[in-house]
């Protein structure tokens, strides 16, 4: 009984990361496959695309002054949050397959932090936002007067609780306990993966109470509303609420199917055969930062109305290096002509 306590309190830490892959029999390719290519090919493609919509959507609320508003700061910053989620797949696709082998226990740590960071800042904002909308339509009003510090510091408030989640899996993991480790993140304990699909699936159960809250509200206040110009104002406030509406069902239909199955394998362990959809849950929650800047422009015509002019500005920008390049050359060429002729007559002269 002594010998297999000591076992059981026996702590792993010099241990590299294949020794926990194995302790759990999920396999790491020792060789690169088609299936690798194309994972890491759909990938990538996939990162870029969502790293250059969000950048878009951000440049969007920063150059328009009609964006200058609370709740497209808050949007603005899960267009940061979906940016920043870009960033973690991307490091996450070039940290895969044949490659996870070379991963220090650090690297590793840090490939999953990224991505709990993303997600964390993701709830935490849209939480923000239905909190947001709650109390401002509540008073029939389009726009919070929430300073514009108050709104900073909660932005800081979100990165900062990102970042402390992101931070937990280092000290609540599985090194001192083999029997509690994930089959989907190895070094990740079983327990920290209940805690966290329970804590988010909660939080989404919270946020559609919310909406359906408010929806049912401007509802009922719009039957006893017969002034022309309220109905306006209830009509653009009805759009924004149906376009942030939108946005939480896109995060919750994409990000609940991988969240179930972090709390099958927290809760059965290999039982779950959880690694078996795996990459299609990674997948469909990648997908889900390219999502948002699709609502804005097929949902606001604004949105859409500055996307269409950071484009075309772009455009006629790289038209206009492109005629200067040709005139450049164009000129350097005349003035080439010009000295030749000039050296040919001499040599003319001269004999």
């Amino acid at each position: 009984m002594a010998t297999e306590s000591i076992v059981e309190n026996t702590c792993y830490y010099n241990e590299n990361v294949t020794f926990f892959y194995k302790v759990v029999n999920k396999t790491i390719s020792t060789e690169w496959n088609t299936r690798d290519y194309v994972v890491i090919g759909l990938g990538l493609t996939v990162c870029v695309i969502v790293l250059l919509a969000n950048l878009l959507v951000m440049i969007a609320i920063f150059m328009n002054r009609r964006f200058h508003f609370p709740i497209y700061y808050l949007l603005g910053n899960m267009a940061a949050a979906d940016l920043f989620a870009g960033i973690a797949y991307t490091n996450l696709m070039l940290h895969t397959g044949p490659w996870t082998r070379t991963l220090t226990k650090e690297q590793w740590y840090i490939r999953g932090a990224l991505i709990d960071i993303s997600l964390t800042a993701s709830v935490a904002n849209l939480l923000a936002v239905a909190v947001e909308r709650h109390q401002t339509i509540i008073t029939m009003q389009l726009h919070s007067t929430m300073p514009k510090r108050r709104v900073v510091l909660l932005i800081v408030c979100i990165w900062a609780t990102g970042i402390i989640m992101g931070l937990v899996p280092t000290f609540w993991n599985c090194e001192c306990d083999l029997k509690d480790c994930s089959t989907l993140a190895p070094l990740y304990s079983r327990r920290f993966l209940i805690f966290w699909a329970v804590l988010n699936l909660l939080t989404f159960f919270v946020m559609v109470a919310v909406y359906t809250r408010i929806f049912i509200y401007v509802k009922n206040q719009s039957k006893n509303t017969s002034q022309q110009v309220t109905e306006i104002r209830q009509q653009t406030v009805v759009n924004l609420m149906k376009t942030i509406s939108m946005v939480l069902g896109a995060f919750v239909i994409c990000w609940t199917p991988g969240l179930v199955t972090l709390l099958l394998d927290g809760l059965l362990g290999k039982e779950s055969h959880a690694n078996r959809y795996e990459k299609y849950c990674l997948f469909i929650a990648e997908c889900n930062s390219l999502v948002n800047p699709i609502i804005y422009s097929l949902r606001d015509d604004e949105m859409r109305t500055t996307f269409k002019w950071i484009l075309c500005s772009l455009c006629r920008r790289g038209v206009h290096q492109q005629r200067q390049l040709s005139l450049v050359k164009r000129g350097t060429s005349l003035r080439e002509e010009t000295l030749g002729s000039g050296l040919k007559s001499e040599a003319e002269a001269l004999c």
